[in-house]
Formats: C-alpha cells, sequence, structure tokens
C-alpha cells in the first residue's frame, strides 16, 4: 500500500484504540466500581472519578487535534 494510505490507517486505529480506551477506564471506574452514581451522600471516589473526567475530556481531545492537524507524509 502507499505511504499515505498506511499513515491514514494508522490515524483512524489509533483514534478509535485511544477512544476505546478513554472509554473503557472511565466506564470500569464510573459504572463497575461505582463511582459515577452518588448514593446517600458525596464520597471522595465520586469527586475524585468527576475531576478525572472533566480533566480527561479536554486531554482526549488535544490528543485528536494534534493527531489530525499534522499533514500526511
Amino acid at each position: 500500500m502507499e505511504p499515505e494510505v498506511v499513515a491514514f490507517l494508522k490515524r483512524i486505529s489509533t483514534s478509535i484504540f485511544v477512544g476505546l480506551l478513554w472509554m473503557i477506564i472511565n466506564s470500569t471506574f464510573g459504572i463497575m466500581y461505582d463511582y459515577a452514581f452518588v448514593q446517600e451522600k458525596i464520597t471522595l471516589g465520586n469527586i475524585l472519578f468527576y475531576i478525572w473526567l472533566v480533566v480527561s475530556i479536554p486531554l482526549l481531545l488535544w490528543f485528536y487535534i494534534r493527531l489530525w492537524k499534522k499533514p500526511l507524509e
């Protein structure tokens, strides 16, 4: 295959992998470990989970923008 096509497919696979990894981490800690839900009162785990969520979304978007802004070589 041509090098530009390979570079494009690498970008797509990297984007999908990082997005799925981000979703797996957040769903594991949020849903399976019950940090996304407030039961009777807000705990430190709930606060840390939501801080992580708010911080990680811009980092994920920054990574995507940085990845897709570079021209294909």
